[in-house]
């Protein structure tokens, strides 16, 4: 117990240790960048690694908190919302992957946000940029009556292990992993790179696999990798797919840099078959790793609560009871679900939130992936009090979940690829079907979402009814415009559909456009009908002649060349997206990206981390080829491919040979042990090798 102790309180240090590194490497980097010392480009994709992203309006910072599975003690969300105050602008905005993002954040600022952050085991990093993103789940987990087990631990081991790991730095782009806590698939597994859902064989723990899924301006639905993968697999699996990913995906054209196009292009087989080969190189199961676990809340066992009993004479009370409370697995327990109009709330209502977590002794909180909140573990006893204090916030709406609780991404407001108008839209529409379709409040089986893009980021194509933004060019002018698609969805245990473009419509007419589509949907669907059931009996071209009248432009009038929310006429104003990053080509800074991730295999050979030494080593020596080919001329696509075409161009040039090649000399990293040995003399080779490559001593080719 003794030794565990010591090995446990190790790896506290060490990691207080890098935290410190990263807070102060951000600092030098800002002033660095200041200076002209570091390119703009470069330094962009070393600050959203960092969760510092830029935003619409110039001289300010977006900030996105990381949040895994979206759970946060009352500890942290008075640290955020400090933070909050002191840097922003007391504005919280939750997102689609349970984060938390600030506006308006001066870049100076962000090494002192984020240490602060730190005090309460908060982090900004790998929250943006070409990373492995925020760990998902579903916010029922734990709690959720028909889970076979709580996926919540392998979350959190999921979160922390790939965590600053070297080959989840720099990707070709992003990577999205989520956990369904049952068949029902609340966390969207098939619409991620890695999405898992809960199985059981002999005994065992495991996950259904689904694999390279996305949403973007070209959804992919994901593929079945495994009916079933031990839970012990896991880990290794991600890893070995994530190294594939960083060695064969696309580099150039980041519109196909995500994992998605890789298997699309090589086919799952051969994309299995590589991480098969892989798995050599990963090192997890070592001791340190089966230290990261998480407390879990101990409930006291309580009798059963009959549902009838928590109604009262009061109707908006009962209507959120039934739209917004929901019995857990355990005993005696019930789940609220706070609805955030937007995802938006404030650091006052925070505040109260985070006492009012103490003061009711609740274990925690967490943001959905709609954009709410759930609070867990409230007794029968403390419901009313807890809808009391949620009256006074202003945050008691019901029709959690339902039609009128509709998800958008900030859109134009904050965001460089926003087109037009989301977040006013979205409020108009509550505010629409609320005044007009009351009881449609509560309907769950039609949701609403929109997004300022074509991107998603407000998961349009997941929506029976989505939008996203556009514009139509007139005599007169350009009008704003949203894309209507129709029929998206869930299905069920990692299966999805993506919903089909209908038409586009000036922005002003959503409203008519709603009102035409559940008018139809009301009058004319059989009893029990579901939207997308009745969808695909009428067709997309129903919808379409149900919804042209609403593109006449002979009529048009003033208002509508105004966006919503909007006084000035409307102009699309695109900027560059951050959304995944930055591929940087240019020669001098490969040659200081190698110098670095060098510093960084020596750094981890010190501290014992050998498969960590071993990838920077392998990076080094990538990052190094690449320069010395662009040099030539010769671009490339992949990493694959710098080892490929170094050999083919100048492989001769450094003394390598068809039996002695450049690629074999590099890959053996996938056919290794990561051992002590074998990490020191690898980065001990590359090392020479990046002195025979650099500038200074390379041949004249």
């Amino acid at each position: 117990m003794e030794s565990f102790r010591t090995e446990y309180e190790h790896q506290v240090e060490a990691k207080k240790l890098r935290i410190e590194k990263d807070i102060l490497e951000l600092g030098d980097k800002i002033a660095a960048f200041k200076d002209g010392k570091i390119p703009e480009d470069k330094f962009r994709s070393l600050r959203l690694a960092r969760g510092v992203y830029g935003q619409r309006q110039l001289g300010v910072q977006m900030i996105r908190i990381k949040l895994p599975y979206g759970k946060v003690t009352s500890n942290q969300l008075r640290r955020i919302a400090q933070v909050s105050d002191e840097y922003s602008t007391g504005r919280l905005h939750i997102t689609t992957r349970q984060d938390i993002q600030i506006h308006h954040v001066s870049l100076d600022r962000t090494p002192q946000l984020w240490a602060d952050l730190e005090k309460d085991d908060v982090t900004l990093r790998e929250a943006c940029g070409n990373t492995v993103r925020n760990v998902t789940a579903s916010d029922n987990a734990g709690i959720n009556p028909d889970e076979l087990f709580d996926v919540t631990p392998y979350a959190e081991q999921v979160f922390q292990y790939f965590l600053r790991k070297p080959f989840g730095q720099e990707l070709g782009r992003k990577i999205k992993i989520a956990f369904s806590s049952d068949d029902r698939d609340d966390a969207l597994t098939f619409i991620h790179d890695f999405g898992f859902i809960p199985r059981i064989e002999s005994e065992t723990k495991g996950f259904k696999v689904m694999i390279g899924g996305g949403l973007g301006a070209q959804p992919f639905l994901a593929h079945i990798a495994y009916e079933f993968l031990p839970a012990d697999e896991l880990i290794p699996f991600i890893e070995a797919s994530i190294r594939v990913f960083d060695r064969h995906g696309e580099r150039k054209s980041r519109n196909k840099a995500r994992m998605k196009y890789l298997i699309s292009k090589i086919g799952l087989e051969t994309f299995l078959d590589l991480v098969k080969q892989e798995k050599t190189a990963v090192q997890f199961g070592s001791p340190e790793d089966q230290l990261k676990v998480i407390d879990t809340f101990e409930y006291e066992k309580l009798d059963p609560i009959s549902p009838d009993k928590l109604f009262t004479d009061d109707q908006d009370y009962n209507q959120w009871i039934r739209s917004n409370v929901s019995l857990q697995k355990q005993a005696g327990y019930l789940a609220v679900y706070i609805k955030v109009p937007l995802g938006d709330f404030y650091t006052d209502q925070a505040r109260s939130l985070a006492y009012l977590l103490d003061s009711l002794k609740l274990p925690e909180l967490r943001f959905t992936v709609n954009q709410n909140i759930q609070l867990r573990g409230v007794r029968a006893e403390q419901l009313q009090t807890v809808y009391s204090q949620l009256s006074q916030l202003n945050l008691n709406e019901s029709g959690y979940g339902g039609l009128a609780d509709i998800t958008a991404c900030p859109g134009t407001d904050t965001c460089n690829l926003g087109i037009s108008n989301s977040t006013n839209v979205a409020l108009e529409l509550e505010s629409f079907i609320r005044l007009n379709y009351p009881k449609l409040i509560e309907e769950t089986g039609i949701s609403i979402k929109i997004s300022g893009c074509m991107n998603s980021c407000g998961q349009h194509g997941l929506a029976q009814i989505g939008f996203h933004g556009s514009s139509i060019k007139t005599k007169e002018g350009t009008l704003p415009a949203l894309q209507v698609l129709l029929g998206g969805g869930k299905t069920g245990a990692g299966a999805g559909r993506i919903a089909e473009k209908v038409i586009k419509v000036p922005s002003k007419r959503v409203l008519k456009v709603v009102q035409a589509i559940l008018d139809d949907y009301l009058r004319f669907h059989e009893n029990e009908e579901e939207f997308n059931a009745y969808y695909d009996k009428q067709g997309n071209t129903y919808f379409y002649n149900l919804l042209k009248p609403l593109t006449d432009l002979e009529n048009l009038n003033s208002n509508e060349y105004l966006d919503w929310g909007q006084d000035e006429r409307f102009a699309t104003a695109i900027g560059v997206g951050e959304c995944a990053g930055v591929i940087i080509d240019l020669v001098a800074t490969l040659f200081f990206d190698a110098e670095e991730k060098l510093s960084s295999a020596r750094e981890a050979l010190k501290e014992s981390r050998y498969a960590d030494a071993i990838y920077y080593g392998y990076s080094a020596g990538i990052h190094s080829a690449k320069a010395k080919l662009i040099e030539k001329g010769i671009r490339c696509n992949s990493q694959q491919e710098i080892l490929t075409d170094f050999d083919a161009h100048l492989g001769m040039d450094f003394g390598w040979s068809e039996q002695n090649s450049f690629s074999e000399f590099i890959l053996r990293i996938n056919k290794e042990k990561a051992s002590e040995y074998f990490a020191n003399q690898y980065v001990t080779e590359i090392e020479e090798l990046m002195f025979q490559l650099s500038p200074s001593t390379a041949k004249d080719l």
